[in-house]
């Protein structure tokens, strides 16, 4: 009787194997040309569109896509939230093969699930320039009605490779293009001069909450999107963040927004005025059309106010949403300055906060302190998501993680616990185990960390009714807690921020199960994973170049997250006023990076018979000296950097220099002295990111006049 039972329980199997659908797509990537704002910049299209096409699939489908790279580098596509095999989820040389260029590469998973979902190129900084799409899983038997997918993105006519050299160099040029700068004269025009000397005095940089100039605002690709409906219609809207780095207000002007489901998991409805969604997350959401003749707009504004695109809904006279106004900036740095020490940690202001529901942005925005309104717009927080179903986890030990996310915001590094990916061991954890993270947001910025292929339980009050997510924003100042059953079997599974530019610092970790087999994809692990890790250890070039009527001062760099080799010369039109070049190679040592180590040479030659002492009464090498130096530089408060160099003869000089101090928004003023009596300052006019009006006054060399280069 057992061999018959086992004979028709394998004839059973075919047959649910069989008859399950294979869902096949055809995906053909290619570059191409876009022109949204009267520039044309590469891009790239998947099956000729941008976004990428969406792709339809039942839950109980097998998703077989090939995906042809008609591109002459290589590319990958991650499928976001999707629950598959470690070797589909689609990280280049961490879990999936890389595509060539000009090659095909099958994806083939079972559709576990339904729901709104999403698909992205984890390879570099595609995903920026249009290398994303949406995902739609229907249940079985289920017959959408009044849908619309709604995907958001970020447009920038610059080059993202230029985007992030820009960014781990400090530009200040995004600031300028966002009416953002707040400089010492705003500063005073607005009363708040004291709150930017006292921000100023903390080393704290200008209060922002985006790092990069957008210059369009996408829904589907487009500015404007019109959808057709009548008065009493209900629209399911699955909106999906795909930006690299933008968070959106999601406002409508047919009245309250209905959440009903959150990174493609369910909850119980919950009824909003507004939402912000974080760079990744999705939330769908349920809107009705109240009156016929009227179009609604459902509007995605950019979190920094400097843009947003609309979706119409509905036919008819339009019915807009009121605007969202300019951010009150200083407000902001007021509060950032309480929330932080001296020594650039947060402050412990006895305050529990989690889950959004304090948000500290709030004393930044018009529409809420300046509106005199009795009764608040209600915002969406996830303490009031609550899954329909029990969630809770199986009945087995939890082992407990606690990160920190940290960053330094002027040389653009984000880490967790102080270390990027590479600086880390992978973290073992055994297939059936609890994982429970604890994360503290210990900068000042929002964070939006992803789990790959895993859904966990945001511990948020709701007890067994915890909401699911794969996705979660971490205010500045919070500590959420989530967590989530080991329930894969094999791999290494990818948590990070999404904010692509923080990912690819290396704000993130890698989960392995302990056991894993070889990935056949990748049959050299080792040589793999150093490709992974290549990301953060990348180094970035600098430069700035003054030519003025005096001569030439300038400063080259290349540094990455710890490690920086500048060199600098100051070059006078003759022998008189001399020439000099000093170059330093080191480490930054502390977390905050205030703390430089170098070393380097020294040379310098002027024509000057004259014996000088410098302020140590060692006989002055100013004008003539070549030496190999040791030293290290501090920042100090006001960003006031100290110098302390000895060099092979025993020679000490001590500097101080401020550079880039904000008078307006374009006018930055500098200054140097040193203990060899050496000084000199100077003003840039910042005329586009790359070319400043200059001119400065050199203790050798005199005055001079003419234009800064910036790279």
């Amino acid at each position: 009787m057992k061999p018959i039972l086992l004979i028709f329980s394998f004839l059973f199997l075919g047959i649910s194997t069989y008859a399950q659908k294979i869902v096949r797509y055809d995906l053909y990537v290619k570059d191409t040309i876009v022109n949204y704002t009267g520039k044309e910049k590469k891009a790239i299209a998947i099956n000729g569109q941008l976004p990428a096409p969406t792709l339809y699939f039942t839950e109980g489908d097998i998703a077989e896509i090939h995906v042809h790279n008609k591109m002459h580098h290589e590319t990958s596509i991650h499928w976001h939230g999707l629950l598959l095999p470690n070797e589909q989820d689609g990280v280049p040389y961490l879990t999936t093969a890389p595509i060539k260029s000009h090659t095909t590469h099958i994806y083939k998973f079972p559709i576990k699930q339904s729901g709104t979902y999403w698909y992205h190129s984890h390879t570099m900084l595609q995903e920026q320039i249009g290398m994303y799409g949406a995902i739609v899983i229907h249940k079985p038997n289920e017959k959408p009605i009044n849908e619309e997918v709604v995907l958001l993105s970020d447009w920038s006519d610059e080059n993202p490779h230029q985007i992030e050299r820009s960014l781990h160099n400090a530009t200040d040029w995004y600031m300028i293009k966002k009416n953002a700068v707040q400089s010492y004269s705003e500063a005073v025009k607005e009363g708040y001069f004291t709150t930017k000397l006292t921000n100023e005095w903390k080393r704290m940089h200008a209060m922002d909450v985006s790092d990069v100039y957008y210059e369009q605002f996408l829904i589907n690709g487009l500015k404007d999107q019109h959808a057709n409906y009548k008065a009493g219609d209900t629209i399911r809207l699955r909106v999906i963040n795909g930006s690299a780095s933008t968070y959106f207000w999601l406002n409508y002007a047919g009245g309250k927004i209905t959440v009903v489901a959150t990174d493609g998991v369910d909850v119980e409805p919950v009824e909003v005025d507004r939402l912000i969604i974080g760079v990744s997350e999705i939330y769908d959401v349920l809107v009705t059309i109240p009156e016929n003749n009227t179009s609604y707009e459902f509007t995605a504004t950019a979190e920094d106010r400097t843009g947003y695109a609309s979706f119409w809904l509905g036919r008819g006279e339009k019915k807009q949403v009121t605007p969202l106004p300019r951010l009150k900036y200083f407000e902001g740095m007021k509060m950032m300055n309480d929330m932080m020490t001296l020594g650039g940690n947060m402050n412990d202001m006895g305050m529990n906060m989690s889950l959004q529901q304090m948000d500290m942005n709030t004393v930044m925005y018009p529409e809420i302190v300046d509106s005199g309104d009795t009764e608040m717009p209600v915002t969406l927080n996830y303490a009031m998501l609550r899954s329909p179903v029990k969630t809770v986890l199986p009945d087995v030990p939890f082992r407990t993680l606690h990160f920190e996310l940290t960053g330094n915001m002027n040389r653009y590094v984000w880490t967790l616990n102080n270390k990027t990916i590479s600086e880390s061991d992978k973290i073992k954890i055994k297939a059936g185990e609890n994982i429970r993270i604890v994360i503290t947001n210990n900068s000042m910025m929002r964070h939006p960390m992803h789990l790959h292929g895993h859904f966990f339980r945001v511990i948020n009050g709701q007890e067994d009714y915890a909401p699911l997510k794969n996705v979660i924003d971490i205010m500045p100042m919070e500590t959420d807690t989530i967590e989530f059953n080991a329930s894969e079997e094999y791999g290494d599974w990818y948590f990070h921020c999404h904010i692509l530019y923080h990912m690819m610092s290396g704000m993130g970790r890698i989960f392995t199960y302990e056991n894993t087999p070889p990935n056949r994809q990748l049959p050299n692990p080792k040589k793999a994973l150093r490709k992974v890790y290549n990301d953060d250890r990348r180094f970035y070039f600098g430069s700035e170049i003054s030519l003025e009527s005096n001569g030439s001062d300038g400063e080259l760099w290349f540094m990455n997250t710890r490690w920086k080799f500048e060199a600098d010369w100051r070059l006078g039109l003759n022998a008189k006023d001399g020439y000099e070049t000093e170059s330093h190679f080191g480490r930054y040592m502390d977390k905050n990076q205030f703390l430089f180590l170098y070393a380097g040479w020294d040379w310098r030659y002027r024509e000057n018979h004259e014996t000088e002492t410098n302020l140590f009464n060692q006989k002055s090498t100013k004008n003539k000296r070549g030496v190999a130096h040791l030293g290290l530089e501090y920042t100090l408060p006001f960003f006031i950097k100290s110098d302390v160099s000895v060099d092979h003869t025993g020679y000490v000089r001590v500097q101080l220099k401020r550079e880039d101090i904000p008078v307006t928004k374009r006018l930055r003023l500098w200054g140097m002295y040193n203990t060899d009596f050496e000084y000199n300052f100077g003003a840039k006019y910042i005329l586009t990111k790359y070319i400043s009006a200059s001119s400065h006054y050199d203790s050798d060399m005199g005055f001079g006049a003419g234009l800064t280069f910036t790279y």
